[in-house]
């Protein structure tokens, strides 16, 4: 009997049960959230700490989800250069993925979708502030899973408005993953990084 799956109920534990899913144990797989950073202009830095200031006065009440992707991922998403040419976007894209026995399909949509005909760039998931990234993780993993049918790397992007993570996708003969480590919007220049990870990511498309 077939078993469907929400996209946002599924866990890391079933990713690697039903799909082979392993977890990259080389730093060097996921070496991209790490080197050759960009630096970031005055105007840009300036642009930054607006928007973390803007969350932190938005946060004394709850945040829910379509206000951090209004003051926090659409503005760092711009800075990145991902509403501009060779870069696309959707919102809610549906994906459906099925595990090689056909006996587990998931389905979801994505919160939003960047990518470059015919590749998909990143996959971002964005929760309310309260959630922890784990949930948005595991999600963001099933749905970069059904973008495996070519030998480029998918990467993820996850936030809750208040902490970032990355994720790398490759498939080779398993697919494999790893994550950044959490940067902090509270925590110094983190979200400088961020933006600096961003687009080094971009970077990899405009030179591919």
């Amino acid at each position: 009997m077939v078993q469907f799956i929400q996209g946002r109920d599924i866990t890391l534990a079933q990713l690697i049960d039903q799909f082979g899913l392993q977890r990259a144990d080389n730093e060097q797989f996921f070496s991209e959230w790490q080197q050759d950073l960009p630096e970031l202009s005055d105007l840009e830095k300036q642009s930054l700490n607006e928007v973390k200031a803007e969350y932190l006065h938005l946060s004394r009440y709850q945040i829910l989800e379509p206000v951090v992707k209004m003051v926090v991922l659409s503005p760092l998403l711009r800075l990145a250069g991902f509403y501009q040419p060779p870069f696309y976007i959707a919102s809610e894209e549906e994906v459906r993925i099925s595990s090689e026995d056909e006996g587990t399909i998931i389905r979801g949509c994505i919160d939003i979708l960047v990518f470059h005909p015919p590749f998909w760039v990143l996959v971002i998931e964005a929760k309310r502030a309260e959630y922890s990234l784990e949930v948005a993780i595991s999600q963001a993993l099933a749905y970069m899973l059904a973008n495996l049918g070519n030998d480029k790397p998918t990467f993820g992007f996850v936030t809750n408005g208040r902490e970032f993570q990355f994720i790398k996708l490759t498939k080779e003969d398993t697919p494999r993953y790893a994550l950044s480590y959490t940067l902090s919007l509270n925590r110094g220049d983190d979200l400088d990084t961020v933006v600096k990870v961003l687009k080094r990511l971009a970077s990899l498309v405009h030179n591919s």
